[in-house]
Formats: structure tokens, sequence, C-alpha cells
């Protein structure tokens, strides 16, 4: 089901299947704005649905470089309405994971905020917590793409793969199988990142995210010989024009303008 693959943020599906089913067809689809207007009027007093509607426009400005105003204030009200540690922990997450995004696309040096706000969340999550698997996500992603710690990016992935795998979070295992793999290639273990490429692209085209194929797409080809690398590649630039020219970083993979950063920058 499509709220399934919300992957931690802040999902009220329980409460409105129909509403998370058209934010998720909107937000696979690069529709960031769309979804988060659908949020908007439960925004306003609901901590699920302002975490939501937050998430869903920090995946906006990671993935196109803009609107970072927009999901500043969605997160301030997001941190206003939170009122357990949960909550709160999640609120923390998500600052943190806006203040990577900011650092790693080069729109301003945010980068100890971001560590603060994930220690924050960390002490606030319990072990338990629906939210720890993608907290930890998180803090791989600042090892690998900021602290350049492929060790501790590595443990951090794993805790993130094997709790999304108990909560049955699909999406969230499609990126830690693929950041999994980016390190596997980076050490030169081409069967184990095809195998985990493989994997996060198999399950993006089950759950329909469409925005998140490309990246995948690029990033097996990059593990796979030619003809299938070049297969691969052309696949990937059909749904990048298809969306718009999203995500903008994934560009200079396809020929385009140069881009901040690379392929697995999410």
């Amino acid at each position: 089901m499509a709220h399934t693959a919300m992957s931690g943020s802040g999902t009220t599906a329980d409460d409105d299947p129909p509403l998370q089913t058209a934010v998720w067809r909107l937000r696979s689809r690069a529709c960031w704005s769309d979804a988060a207007a659908l949020l908007e009027p439960h925004a306003v007093r609901d901590p699920a649905a302002a975490l939501q509607r937050t998430a869903l426009l920090t995946e906006r400005c990671l993935y196109t470089g803009e609107g970072w105003t927009e999901a500043e204030d969605a997160l301030r009200t997001a941190e206003a309405l939170a009122r357990s540690d949960d909550e709160r922990g999640s609120a923390a997450c998500e600052r943190g994971h806006l203040a990577y995004a900011s650092t790693l696309l080069g729109v301003r040096d945010r980068a100890d905020e971001a560590s603060v706000a994930l220690s924050r969340a960390a002490a606030l999550l319990a072990p338990a917590a629906v939210g720890r698997p993608l907290l930890d996500f998180r803090r791989g992603l600042i090892a690998q793409n900021i602290a350049d710690s492929p060790q501790s990016a590595r443990a951090a992935y794993r805790r993130a793969h094997a709790g999304a795998a108990a909560q049955g979070d699909e999406l969230l295992l499609s990126f830690t199988w693929r950041h999994l793999a980016s390190l596997a290639l980076g050490e030169g273990e081409l069967a184990e990142a095809r195998h985990g490429f493989t994997e996060s692209l198999r399950i993006r085209e089950e759950l329909g995210y469409l925005v998140g194929t490309a990246p995948a797409l690029i990033s097996l080809a990059g593990a796979e010989p030619e003809p299938e690398a070049a297969r691969l590649r052309a696949e990937a630039g059909r749904l990048f024009r298809l969306l718009g020219g999203v995500p903008t970083w994934l560009a200079p993979h396809l020929g385009g303008v140069p881009g901040p950063r690379t392929a697995v920058a999410h």
C-alpha cells in the first residue's frame, strides 16, 4: 500500500488512507508542493501531519535545490506542535535532515546544526521508536557525505536497514540498500554493489516511487558493464526528462549541466 512507503515522515495514514494515497502519488511524481498543500489544513494542529509536511518540503529542497524558506517555516510549525519525546525527536530528525540538505547542496554550511539536531533526536527517540531507523539512515548520510567516514556510515546504514526490515518500511529499505551498495562500490566489491543497487531499484519500481527511480538506475549503471550500463542510463534520462529535470543533481550523470553532488546524494 502506498502509505507504507512514507518512510518515517509522520504519516497519518491510519486516520485517513485516501489522503495518504493521494499524498504518496503526488510525492512519487515530484509534486511535493501539491502533496504538502493537501496536508496543510491538518498540519496546523496535528503534529504527525506537520512532520509529514515538513518531510515532503525538505525532500523537495533536496531534489530541486529550491523551497528552503517554506521548508523552514513548516519545520518550525512541527517543532511548535511537538509534545511527546517521540514527536520532539522526530522534529529534531527533520531539522537535521534539512540542515544536511543545505550543506550537501552547497546552499549554506549547516553541518554542525545537522549533527547537533540528529544527536538530539537520538536522545529523545526510544530505541524501539518508529522513527529510529530513519534517524539511523540520516546519521549514515552525515557520516558518508559530510564527515567522510565510510565505516561509521556503514554501521548506521546497517542499523537503519535492520530497523526498516523489521517495520516493513520498503521505501527506507530502498535507500539503505542503495547506500550500502555505494559503499561497497567504493571498495571495489562489484557483486555486492550490484546486488544492493538492484534491490533498491526493484523496490522503487514496485512502489511506484518514480522520482527515485532515475537515481537508482544511474547507481546500478555504475556497477554494470556496457552495453547494459548505457541502457540503464538511457532509461534514467527518459524518466529525468519526464519529471522536468529532477533530481537536479542527476544532470551531470546524464550529460547535463554539472550539479553539486553525486547520484547517491539521497
